[in-house]
């Protein structure tokens, strides 16, 4: 007993020096770090970073260490203490190529490790908060950028594991300059001063983007463009209610076969049908889909805020927005909120929504704004070729889904004001290997005809001008000068349909809608079909442009099919009783790089066909100068006389339309005409001979001219012809009054037109040589 006694007090008396020099150690440790000057520690702690990241590392302040009790653990593990470290004056050094003095600086670095977990191997940070960080990122020419850190590579991997829960910072600032992608930035990033819901988020920018879109289209196409984003909405409504209601339709005929198949499961099957069609369950079927900040949920929120300016392949460059925490970007489960509104030149992009595994980049769902002067303007910004507009503005959903190597982007159920048109449709741009493409369908329901102008160049100096195009279309010139941008071309691909519902035009054009497939495929760009409803009939074309050829060449196919005479001239009074339709083809080719260039190198036939038609005896004797039948119709109304035909044919060579045949025979008259149009130099040079048939009085029956330029016609009579007559009149009335109305009455003209050789004749298709050659006429 005295042995076991004697042993159990030397155990005991180790015990309490092992205690008692655990509690020296530790009061000696406590003693030691908070005593001991970490500044002493500033070169080893500065030599290791700098290893680990390979740049230059700096502690140009303190470094400091301190203890505290963390005040988020409870019970015992509230007793063991944290320690913060601190750093002062941070600096990150830059490659010896680059320009900035530093990579990042930073005022203070302070942070608290959690010690129970040391112990497992993993260092457990609860917050790192910076003060004032300053990152300046740069790239050159070449590719080489000061964001790519060369990090020492391990063969085996770390027991380590390194837990973030928060980041948090008073202000920072970004400074990035690009060579490659030209671009100049400074942003400005700090803490919002209460965290903001999507949903205020969303409000406050569609206020904004109105007020953006009342600059740029106005205040009327702003209150439109609303109105059509409301309308839209209630269709996309209706359409969810609608195919909730084909749900609830399927599934209560499958309860009623159940039901008739087998009594036995009638009341479950029944219980079934009625659940699905309840109220509750078709209001939440009901609910649309077009809002962001529904899908997204009220527990998404913005904690940041950051300002932009700078420049873009030296355009420059504003813009605000907010973001949600730092953090929030390594939660794949958790949305990422985005909010951005960015002015680049004329252009406007807004947008707000949210960003779904943001370290992974793998989804994108945001509504989103674009105003600007010219779409043709967000190739340089976006890379996406579009054509030269009016002024537009446009809302809708912009869902993107980020792969490696294939990115796609869908501007969903979009709505837009386009000038004096509206748009909508939806398009799907994808980046993928040779080009990218974008493909979709666009509508217009109401189309202003002068909308179009800006597509081909023909819409005026002025507006040229206002959509930034420094090419001016000269005084003297009728057809556009402006150059296509074949370069464009040949960096994207399209696949896009455009209809055009109701066009809005000059009354006198005779257009009531459009419809075309757009096909841009290496470098080519096509229409097929280009078709416009004109006068009661169509006008189909197919247009062949090769731009990657230089100059461009060009095909083109033109049908015009039942076109009524009556609404061929619309505002024509003496028009309004004329029957007959108007049917042409014509086949033409050429090379140039503006409409001006096609129209002087044009090739190819062009012919025209009327029969079995009506006309306003009016019009006939207006264009033979007859002048006591003209009085006598003014005075007394008019009667309709029968077109027995007409017939044109025209060769192209070289821009210079050939009248080979015009003839227009009725019961009344025969009109003939012969001469040149070139529209190299859009000079005229025809003549126009008026025949009547039967006995007529006073007439003054003479060629007519048509000379000058398209911009300056002359129009008349010809002189010589008139002077003969004339002189014959007075030289007759000197010997006898009456003799002078002689030269003033025109013989008959019986001549019957071969009209029906005309016709064979018109039914040959004509005829176009490849571009830049010449046909055999």
């Amino acid at each position: 007993m005295a042995h076991r006694s004697s042993a159990a007090g030397k155990a005991g008396k180790i015990l309490a020096w092992v205690i008692v020099v655990f509690l020296i150690l530790c009061a000696a440790i406590a003693l030691f770090v908070v005593t001991f000057d970490w500044n002493r520690a500033r070169p080893w702690v500065d030599d290791k970073v700098s290893q680990a990241i390979g740049r230059p590392f700096a502690i140009n302040g303190d470094l400091r260490v301190g203890w505290q009790r963390p005040v988020s653990e409870h019970g015992w593990r509230a007793w063991v203490p944290w320690p913060r470290f601190s750093a002062y004056n941070i600096t990150i050094g830059n490659p010896s190529w680059a320009t900035a003095p530093s990579f990042a600086k930073l005022d203070e670095i302070s942070f608290d490790v959690e010690v129970l977990p040391l112990l497992a191997h993993v260092i457990s940070i609860p917050s790192i908060d910076l003060v004032n960080p300053s990152i300046d990122l740069e790239r050159l020419k070449d590719g080489r950028d000061n964001w790519t850190f060369q990090l020492p590579k391990s063969t085996e991997p770390s027991r380590w594991t390194l837990r973030l829960a928060d980041l948090g910072f008073a202000k920072g600032h970004i400074g990035l300059s690009d060579q490659l992608k030209q671009l100049d930035m400074h942003v400005d990033v700090d803490t919002l001063g209460k965290p903001l819901p999507i949903g205020d988020v969303m409000k406050q920018q569609e206020a904004a983007s109105r007020g953006g879109a009342q600059k740029v289209i106005g205040s009327g196409g702003a209150s439109k463009l609303a109105a059509q984003a409301q309308t839209a909405s209630g269709v996309r409504e209706a359409s969810a209610a609608i195919a909730s209601s084909s749900a609830r339709a399927t599934s209560s005929s499958a309860a009623s076969a159940a039901s008739a198949a087998s009594a036995a499961s009638a009341a479950p099957t029944a219980l079934t049908a009625q659940s699905v069609s309840s109220p509750s369950a078709a209001s939440t079927s009901a609910v649309p889909a077009s809002s962001t900040a529904a899908r997204s949920g009220p527990g998404i929120i913005y904690s940041l805020a950051w300002q932009a300016k700078g420049s873009y392949r030296k355009t420059s460059i504003s813009g605000e927005g907010k973001l949600g925490s730092v953090l929030a970007l390594r939660d794949a489960n958790r949305p990422f909120p985005l909010q951005a509104d960015v002015k680049i030149g004329d252009t406007r992009l807004a947008l707000v929504g949210t960003l779904t595994d943001p370290m992974h980049v793998s989804a994108l769902d945001l509504r989103l704004w674009l105003q600007g002067e010219s779409l043709s303007h967000l190739y340089s910004i976006l890379g996406i070729n579009l054509p030269q507009t009016p002024p537009y503005a446009t809302d809708g959903r912009l869902i993107g889904h980020l792969n490696t190597g294939a990115n796609e982007f869908t501007y969903k159920d979009f709505t837009g004001r386009v000038g004096g048109s509206d748009l909508e449709g939806t398009l799907t741009y994808e980046s993928h290997e040779p080009r990218p493409s974008l493909k979709g369908r666009v509508q217009s329901n109401v189309l202003q005809f002068s909308d179009l102008a800006p597509i081909v160049g023909a819409d005026s100096n002025a507006e040229k001008a206002k959509r930034g195009e420094a090419v001016k279309q000269p005084t003297d010139r009728a057809l556009p000068v402006e150059p296509f941008h074949t370069d464009r071309w040949k960096v994207m691909d399209a696949d896009v349909t455009f209809s055009g519902r109701r066009i809005v035009k000059d009354p006198a054009l005779p257009i009531t809608n459009l419809d075309t497939h757009v096909i841009l495929k290496d470098g080519v760009l096509t229409f097929k079909p280009l078709n416009f409803g004109v006068a009661g009939g169509t006008l189909s074309s197919d247009f062949y442009l090769d731009g990657a050829k230089a100059p461009l060449q060009a095909r083109m196919k033109l049908e015009a099919r039942h076109l009524k005479l009556k609404q061929l001239f619309p505002t024509q009074k003496t028009m309004q009783s004329a029957l007959g339709e108007v049917n042409g083809d014509a086949q033409l080719s050429a090379v140039g790089n503006s409409p001006a260039a096609l129209a002087g190198t044009l090739n190819g036939e062009a012919k025209v066909l009327i029969t079995q038609g009506k006309v306003s005896l009016f019009i006939m004797e207006a264009a033979g100068l007859n002048v006591a039948n003209v009085v006598y119709e003014k005075l007394f109304g008019t009667r309709d006389i029968d077109i027995n035909c007409m017939a044109a044919d025209f060769a192209a060579t070289d821009g210079v339309l050939d009248t080979r045949t015009f003839a227009l025979d009725t019961t009344d008259a025969l009109i003939g005409m012969d001469g040149k149009i070139n529209l190299r130099d859009e000079s005229m040079d025809l003549t126009i001979h008026p025949h009547t048939k039967g006995f007529r009085v006073f007439t003054l029956r003479s060629p007519l001219y048509v000379k000058g330029t398209f911009k300056h016609p002359d129009v008349g009579v010809s002189k010589t012809a008139i002077a003969i007559r004339a002189g014959a009149a007075i030289g007759l009335g000197l010997l006898n009054p009456f003799a002078a109305l002689i030269p003033l009455i025109a013989p008959s003209h019986e001549k019957v037109t071969p009209c029906s050789a005309l016709i064979a004749q018109m039914r040959t298709a004509p005829q176009a040589p490849p571009p830049g050659k010449h046909a055999v006429h």
